[in-house]
């Protein structure tokens, strides 16, 4: 027999039949797998050894909240396996609340609550836990002797902050712009800023809000020729905008107050102008915010210092005493840059040109200057030869570095070790002034004996 050749419609319906089967196959099972699956949780086969089962879509069983008193961490829509079967609980903090499918907890004071969902079938148990943090409406300050003031930089974590060891927590978040806006995504992000305002209340600590235009960096100062911040507060209607923005976001996270730091005094021509309108901003800041609210400001002793305004409206002024200059650019001798000496000097200038000592916080840094390259005489290479390194990082590097003031990587790395920074407390402790601060607290490290902040906190009170 001759054999038919096929056709190309023949070869096109043989294809198709080919995939119309493969597709009706693939839907079987499909649908089979489905069924098992929906079987699996609405009426599972259960064998001896085999777990209770609890089962979440999506946000039905959060991990973590963070509320105001009086707000609800809702639980529901969750399914358990075997269906019907399984004894539920809920417990807070080790105490049963409910045996239903869902629960909702309305905390009704502040605190850090532990919910614990259990599953129990045939001896075995599933276990889900969530932790809830709540601000309290209203909470009572620690007592202390003398200003302890971490900053918190806006890439810091809640979890950096060792609220044993501070008065007073500034979280730099808000940044401002030219226009006046206030940008706070900073503290927005993951609730950051929600965190450190509970777990701050919780511990009896104020918390404020500390704003700036551009920084350089880790030291935390102006950017040179930096005009945003000047640029919102010389002009009277950005300026009462900004106002307004602050004081709606201290009211709207319970914040205790802001600090401010206005550094665009750094090759902005307008310098003079905007320490003018910086006197300005404090005082509408003053009227605007609640009896009580705190407002502090950082302030420089550079050859500028002359310009500051009246700052009386302020709680105090922190005071940038950790940096003295003569250790960077073209040729400058390397060496320590963060002085005892340094450190007093600066104080006194705000003691006898601005405010009372009792008005003034001293700065400590927790960074370090890092040299990269020097010349022939051993001294620094230029404006691009050095940088900065957080105290952590530093002992990183040398896990005894904090007896130290210096380690020899790179070309040498000064900074402030345990014994500097206990020398600067022990004085400040004697002095007048109010107290210290550390920049930033994210720099340092939480390992006893060596911390920074500890070594601070332990000194002045």
């Amino acid at each position: 027999m001759i054999p038919v050749p096929k056709t190309k419609l023949m070869i096109f319906k043989t294809n198709y039949m080919l995939q119309l089967k493969r597709s009706l196959y693939f839907l079987i099972v499909a649908c089979f797998l489905l069924t098992a699956c929906k079987k699996d949780i609405a009426d599972p086969v259960f064998n001896e050894g085999d777990m209770p089962r609890i089962f979440q879509l999506g946000d039905n069983f959060r991990t973590s909240y963070i509320l105001n008193e009086g707000e609800s961490a809702v639980y529901n829509g969750l399914l358990f396996s075997p269906a019907g079967k399984v004894n539920i609980s809920w417990t807070v903090d080790g105490v049963v609340k409910s045996t239903d499918t869902a629960f909702t907890f309305t905390p009704t004071a502040g605190g850090e609550y532990k919910i614990v969902l259990t599953a129990e079938y045939g001896g075995l148990k599933s276990i889900r836990t969530s932790t809830v943090l709540v601000k309290p409406s209203a909470y009572t300050p620690a007592p202390y002797t003398k200003v302890v003031m971490g900053y918190l930089s806006a890439e810091g974590l809640p979890s950096s902050v060792n609220w044993a060891y501070v008065t007073h927590l500034a979280y730099q978040t808000g940044k401002v712009s030219s226009d006046g806006v206030l940008d706070i995504t900073a503290g927005e992000s993951n609730q950051k800023m929600d965190e450190v305002v509970a777990r701050g209340h919780i511990a009896g600590k104020p918390v404020l809000l500390s704003i700036a235009g551009r920084l350089s960096g880790i030291d935390g100062w102006a950017l040179y020729a930096s005009t945003d911040f000047g640029e919102a507060i010389r002009n009277p209607s950005k300026r009462a905008g900004l106002v307004t923005s602050v004081k709606n976001y201290l009211a709207a996270k319970k914040l205790d107050g802001v600090d401010i730091i206005m550094t665009d005094i750094n090759g902005d021509p307008n310098y003079s102008a905007n320490l003018t309108a910086l006197g300005s901003f404090v005082n509408e800041l003053r009227t605007a915010l609640p009896t009580g609210a705190l407002i502090t400001c950082a302030v420089t002793v550079g050859w500028q210092h002359w310009e500051y305004p009246n700052l009386s409206a302020v709680d105090w002024v922190n005071v940038h005493a950790y940096e003295d200059g003569i250790h960077v650019g073209p040729g400058a001798p390397r060496g320590q840059a963060s002085t005892l000496a340094y450190m007093q000097s600066s104080a006194q200038v705000w003691s006898d040109f601005h405010v009372a000592a009792s008005k003034i916080v001293i700065g400590m840094p927790a960074f370090g200057l890092r040299y990269n390259a020097i010349d022939g005489s051993g001294n620094n290479l230029d404006w691009g030869s050095y940088d900065y390194v957080w105290y952590k990082d530093i002992l990183a590097l040398d896990a005894a570095a904090d007896t130290k003031e210096m380690i020899g990587a790179s070309k040498g790395i000064y900074y402030n070790g345990v014994p500097l920074i206990k020398a600067k407390a022990d004085w400040i402790k004697t002095s007048p002034y109010k107290g210290a601060y550390l920049w930033t607290v994210d720099g340092d490290v939480p390992t006893p004996g060596k911390s920074l902040l500890e070594t601070m906190y332990k000194s002045l009170n």
